[in-house]
C-alpha cells in the first residue's frame, strides 16, 4: 500500500472494458473506495502532452489531487493537503507550462507538475467565497473571481443539491473579477458589480479575453453569458438572451474565438455557437435533455444525460442540423452531488471523452475512446 505523500506511487487501477450498450472501449482509471473525479468540463487538465490528467480523490481518510498516466494506469499523487483546511477545488491547468492551481480554505495556490511543489498565488479576502481560476492564453495570469459569502443570511451547499441556489442570486452580493500575476506582482480587481458571478473561463487563444456569467436561473437572469477584455475592464453581452430564454453552460471551443452553449427558446431546445464579438453565429434546434455538454468545435457534441437516462450521448452537427443522439456509453452515474457529476470533456483531438461516473456506489475516473458516430446505437433503439 502506498504511503500518503507528496509524489509517492500507486498501483494501476485500470480496467479496460467495452461498453455493453455502444460496443465502444471504456477505460476505468480509478477503483478505490472513495471518491475520485476529474476536473470541470470548462477547465481541461491533461498534461505531460496529454499523456496524463490530473483527478481529485479520497484516500485515507483526505482528499488530495493525483495524477494517472493514460497509458499504463500508474497513479502519483501530486499533494499532501491538509484535510483540517478542507477539499482542494477550483482545479486548472496552465496552457503553456506545466503548472497546476487549486484553491484550498481560500488560497489559490500553484502546483509545479514537474517539482510538485506549491506555491499561493492569493488569499481571498475575508467575507468572500469562491476562487475558480482560468489561466490566460500566455500563461502569464490567473483570471479569478470571488462572491460575497451569505451562508450567515440562509443555509447555503450549492455542491450538495445547489440549497440556496436561488437565494443566493436573488441577493444580488457583491462580486469581483481579479487578475493575478502568475510570476508576482500585484493583483488587479478588473470588474465588480451587485450580482452573482462565476464561470470565470479564459479563452485558450486570446490572452487578454475571457467570458464570465451572471450565475442564477437561467430563466431568470436577464443575461447569462458576458464577456470581459481583462486589459480595458470591458464587459459585453454575449449572445443577448431575447424574452423566455433560457441560456448557459457556455464553453470555450478548442480555436479560442467560439463559445458553445444550449438551452431553451420559446421554439424549443437549441444548441449553438457564436464568436465572442457576437459575429458568426450558429444556432440549431436541438433534442435531448443532459445535465452538461461539451464539444471539440460545433461538429460533435457529447451530453450526459441524467439519472433517469444515464447514458453519454453523441450528436452530430451536419448540413445545418444536428443528428442523434447516439449512445456513446451507460455510465450509470447517479448526479447525487457536485463530486459525481459526470461533466463529460472531449480531449484535444476529439478522440477520447473523460467523465466521472459511479455506478459502484463511489465516484471513479473513466475515458471512453469515440468510435465512428455512424457505427453507434440510436439512444431511440437502447
Amino acid at each position: 500500500m502506498a504511503k500518503l505523500q507528496v509524489g509517492s506511487h500507486w498501483e494501476s487501477e485500470l480496467t479496460i472494458s467495452t461498453d455493453p450498450v455502444s460496443g465502444a472501449t471504456v477505460r476505468q482509471y480509478t477503483h478505490y473506495k472513495g471518491h475520485s473525479n476529474h476536473f470541470y468540463f470548462t477547465y481541461p487538465s491533461w498534461y505531460d502532452h496529454g499523456r496524463k490528467i490530473v483527478f481529485y480523490s479520497d484516500r485515507e481518510n483526505r482528499t488530495n489531487l493525483f495524477g494517472v498516466d493514460l497509458e499504463s494506469g500508474d497513479i502519483t499523487q501530486l499533494t499532501d493537503l491538509n484535510p483540517a483546511l478542507g477539499e482542494p477545488g477550483g482545479l486548472s491547468k496552465n496552457p503553456v507550462r506545466e503548472e497546476l492551481y487549486f484553491t484550498q480554505q481560500g488560497v489559490l495556490t500553484a502546483l509545479d507538475l514537474a517539482t510538485l511543489e506549491t506555491r499561493p498565488l492569493y488569499t481571498r479576502p475575508v467575507g468572500y467565497v469562491g476562487g475558480s481560476a482560468n489561466a490566460t492564453a500566455d500563461g502569464k495570469y490567473l483570471c479569478a473571481g470571488y462572491t460575497q459569502d451569505l451562508s450567515d443570511r440562509f443555509m447555503v451547499d450549492l455542491g450538495h443539491g445547489y440549497v440556496g441556489f436561488r437565494e443566493t442570486w436573488e441577493a444580488h452580493p457583491h462580486s469581483f473579477i481579479i487578475k493575478i500575476p502568475i510570476d508576482g506582482g500585484e493583483p488587479e480587481v478588473v470588474f465588480e458589480e451587485d450580482y452573482w458571478l462565476g464561470h470565470f473561463n479564459a479563452s485558450p487563444r486570446l490572452p487578454n479575453i475571457v467570458t464570465f456569467c451572471h450565475e442564477g436561473p437561467w430563466h431568470l437572469v436577464e443575461n447569462r453569458i458576458w464577456g470581459l477584455d481583462l486589459n480595458t475592464g470591458k464587459v459585453w453581452q454575449i449572445r443577448p438572451n431575447a424574452p423566455d430564454e433560457a441560456i448557459g453552460h457556455e464553453y470555450w471551443m478548442s480555436d479560442g474565438e467560439h463559445i458553445g452553449y444550449h438551452g431553451k427558446t420559446p421554439a424549443g431546445p437549441v444548441y449553438g455557437a457564436i464568436r465572442y464579438d457576437n459575429t458568426d453565429q450558429v444556432e440549431a434546434p436541438f433534442e435531448g435533455h443532459c445535465w452538461h455538454f461539451h464539444s471539440y468545435m460545433l461538429d460533435l457534441v457529447v451530453g450526459d444525460g441524467d439519472a433517469k437516462d444515464p447514458y453519454l450521448l453523441l450528436w452530430r452537427f451536419k448540413n445545418g442540423q444536428f443528428e442523434g443522439p447516439k449512445v456513446l456509453a451507460w455510465h450509470r452515474g447517479s448526479f447525487h452531488t457536485q463530486r459525481v457529476h459526470v461533466h463529460p470533456c472531449f480531449n484535444a483531438t476529439g478522440t477520447q471523452v473523460v467523465y466521472t461516473a459511479d455506478p459502484q456506489g463511489y465516484g471513479q475516473v473513466f475515458v471512453v475512446d469515440v468510435p465512428a458516430f455512424e457505427s453507434l446505437p440510436d439512444r431511440g433503439s437502447v
